[in-house]
């Protein structure tokens, strides 16, 4: 049985201005932190492909012959610390709808990773603010992560 999309029914953004500034501001592909671990990949001389949409999750970043799928994750809209999140998100505004949204981002980041995993693939979640942080130690990361099978 597939799964079904989650419902925000009863839920709505604080106003069409707000959902679309949301929207606007959290760009897709291309963003700084990935461009940052490409460029620190590349300089490893690592060959990878990036949004693979044949993939379930469309990987940041994927290399093909080991088999490993990379996200490149914001920390809030992948809920990086989520208890902590979770509880400073009841505090604000629209509460019930934010709350919603990011459990259900993680639900679906975990479904993902499942689906990969049963294709034969394996994943790494990365946290924006860690490559940013430090781009060359997120490297290091991902490849040790390709050199295990």
């Amino acid at each position: 049985m597939p799964k079904r999309a989650p419902s925000y029914k009863g839920l709505k953004p604080a106003s069409k201005r707000a959902r679309n500034a949301a929207r606007g501001a959290s760009k897709k592909v291309g963003t700084r932190c990935e461009l940052l671990l490409r460029r620190s990949l590349r300089a490893r001389g690592l060959r990878f492909k990036v949004n693979v949409a044949s993939l379930p999750g469309c990987p940041d970043i994927a290399f093909p012959e080991a088999r490993l799928a990379v996200f490149c994750d914001g920390d809030f809209w992948h809920g990086r610390g989520l208890k902590t999140r979770l509880r400073r998100l009841t505090k604000g505004h629209n509460a019930e709808y934010w709350v919603a949204k990011i459990r259900a981002n993680v639900r679906r980041d975990a479904r993902l990773a499942r689906a990969l995993r049963k294709a034969g693939w394996r994943t790494m979640r990365l946290w924006e603010s860690d490559i940013e942080r430090d781009s060359e130690r997120t490297a290091d990361r991902v490849e040790r992560g390709m050199n295990r099978r």
